[in-house]
């Protein structure tokens, strides 16, 4: 992946005073399909998740990006570079957009989950204000970090477009942050497919969010 780097600060802009955030979750992963949980592990994509993250590079080629910024796990650094396809832009690698760290859930099934952890497996998904787990992040944990990433992009990209891939957890804690929710209406909103695209323009403070999950690049009807 030559147009990969990690993380370096730097700015740019178009000088509109604009920012308009690309925010999308990585395409399908073979562990999706199997229903296994993934957090910082990781999982190939398979070639249903190629086909959708060149599709959403197909509907943003006309976009002008001033920077991109990825999760460092493959799953997701596989989909940026398939969404920029030609484009000559490096990707930037950013520990703080990993997907929730699940601990000794990661890699099992949500039906081991579910059997073995039925509590905490219940509060995950149904009142996350009342998750603790044993292992791995909590939803507040997963919430600090999410507001480190957005007020550092914030000082190093005063405007322009940017594209983030990331992770379903990441942009659900980060809709939160931005509606000015509280954690027990986290899993609220729209469901967050693979490749599904978020847009969000930020300006004097001001924040309008213009797509939240939309799948419409990819040409089907999807259930939540």
């Amino acid at each position: 992946m030559d147009k990969v780097k990690y993380y370096i600060s730097i700015y740019r802009g178009d000088g509109t005073g604009m920012l308009t955030l690309y925010i999308t979750r990585h395409g399908e992963t073979v562990w999706n399909t199997e229903k296994k949980l993934q957090g910082w592990k990781d999982s190939e994509l398979t070639e249903n998740g190629k086909r959708n993250a060149r599709l959403l590079g197909e509907r943003l080629k006309e976009v002008d990006f001033t920077a991109v910024y990825s999760s460092p796990s493959q799953r997701t650094l596989a989909t940026a570079e398939l969404i920029l396809g030609d484009k000559q832009i490096a990707i930037l690698q950013d520990e703080n957009l990993r997907e929730i760290n699940m601990g000794d859930w990661e890699g099992q099934t949500h039906d081991f989950l579910k059997e073995t952890y039925p509590q905490a497996y219940q509060a995950f998904w149904n009142t996350p204000d009342l998750y603790r787990p044993e292992s791995g992040e909590s939803f507040e944990q997963l919430g600090s970090r999410v507001v480190y990433f957005l007020e550092r992009l914030k000082r190093e990209q005063a405007d322009g477009n940017v594209l983030i891939v990331t992770h379903t957890v990441f942009i659900k804690a980060l809709l939160l942050h931005m509606k000015k929710l509280q954690l027990e209406n986290f899993w609220e909103g729209a469901y967050i497919h693979d490749t599904c695209l978020t847009m969000i323009e930020l300006s004097d403070n001001e924040i309008n969010i213009l797509l939240e999950g939309d799948v419409s690049h990819r040409g089907e009807v999807t259930f939540h």
